[in-house]
């Protein structure tokens, strides 16, 4: 008998079950599962990575929005950061401050300290030393007619002396070229404990000053000849002491004169011993009178109630002492003029 179906099988026959979803392979097994691959949809589009073959990849995607979905979080704000450039240099790291804690330190800021206030103190010690010897070495230079240096005590220091206006130890030393009219004269003068006080007739006491004055032979005879013009023939050649007997000579071509420095008074004087003036026709006493009043513009007259104590014949000339005890220092008006700087 004929088929009807023909021997190509059911003409009607569907599709195959090898196609069929969930139709077994051949023997019964079923079909091998490709990998699903899922698409990442939330970016833009990446190559993905080639995986091995059976693995299964997964595409993260980004997290649904919407009503439902809170929003993401802000990221807090903060102080924006200087991205460095090619040509920056980096920067040094950041130090710990350990100086101050550091004793070395600490002593060494302690040394430059002190050595800056000690600078300072000497700075003003002699700064106000300077002004205080120029004050008081312009006030004798002025007295006497000569230049004069001053010094005042080391110790106590001298801002201690100015700020309790007590001065302890002045010393004044002149140039010897005069005191006066007086040639050849040097003073060398110690003062000790000034007090600075203004008031209206006073600016101050002092405690003590000790003078001592030189003259020389050779300023006796400059001033002699030059002060005293009528006994200018009786010292042109020298003048001599003796200082056995404690007098000097005057003396001239033919003519001499031996007189002897005595105190009279708060000053000096030179009193006549012997006077021989051959061809000379003054007296005696007029030559007396003569020297007392050189001598008496030279030694008397003092500022402080100076006077003087003692008078000696040396080799070179003579040497006198001046003394003043518990003065009052002058308050610089019109009748003393060289202590209105003081």
């Amino acid at each position: 008998m004929t088929n009807p179906q023909g021997p190509q099988g059911p003409a009607n026959e569907g599709p195959s079950t090898w196609a069929r979803p969930g139709s077994q392979g051949p023997f019964g097994r079923p079909p091998t599962e490709r990998p699903t691959e899922r698409i990442n949809t939330g970016g833009p589009a990446q190559t993905p990575p080639l995986s091995a073959p059976g693995q299964t990849e997964r595409i993260h995607t980004a997290p649904a929005q919407g009503p439902g979905y809170p929003p993401p979080p802000i990221p807090p704000a903060g102080p924006t950061e200087k991205l460095p450039t090619p040509g920056d240099e980096p920067a040094p790291p950041r130090k710990k401050r350990r100086f101050l804690r550091d004793p070395l330190s600490i002593l060494l800021v302690c040394i430059i300290v002190a050595a800056l206030v000690i600078a300072g103190l000497i700075g003003a010690e002699l700064y106000v030393r300077h002004v205080a010897d120029s004050k008081v070495a312009q006030a004798v230079a002025c007295e006497v007619k000569d230049q004069a240096t001053a010094s005042f005590g080391v110790t106590p220091l001298m801002l201690w002396q100015q700020a309790t206006k007590h001065y302890t130890n002045i010393s004044v030393t002149t140039a010897g070229n005069n005191i006066r009219d007086a040639k050849g004269m040097k003073l060398a003068l110690t003062i000790r404990d000034v007090r600075i006080g203004s008031s209206s007739n006073s600016k101050g006491t002092i405690g003590s000053l000790d003078a001592t004055i030189t003259w020389t032979t050779d300023g006796i005879k400059d001033s002699v000849q030059n002060a005293i013009p009528v006994l200018g023939p009786f010292v042109t050649n020298s003048v001599t002491t003796h200082p056995a007997d404690g007098t000097i000579e005057l003396k001239g071509m033919l003519d001499n004169i031996t007189a002897k420095p005595v105190v009279s008074g708060n000053g000096l004087e030179l009193q006549i011993v012997t006077f021989n003036a051959l061809g000379f026709t003054l007296p005696k006493e007029s030559v007396q009178s003569t020297l007392d009043d050189f001598t008496s513009n030279l030694t008397k007259n003092y500022p402080l109630g100076i006077h003087a104590d003692s008078v000696q014949v040396t080799d070179s000339g003579v040497t006198s002492h001046f003394s003043t005890q518990n003065a009052s220092i002058p308050a610089g008006n019109d009748n003393d003029p060289c202590f209105a700087n003081l």
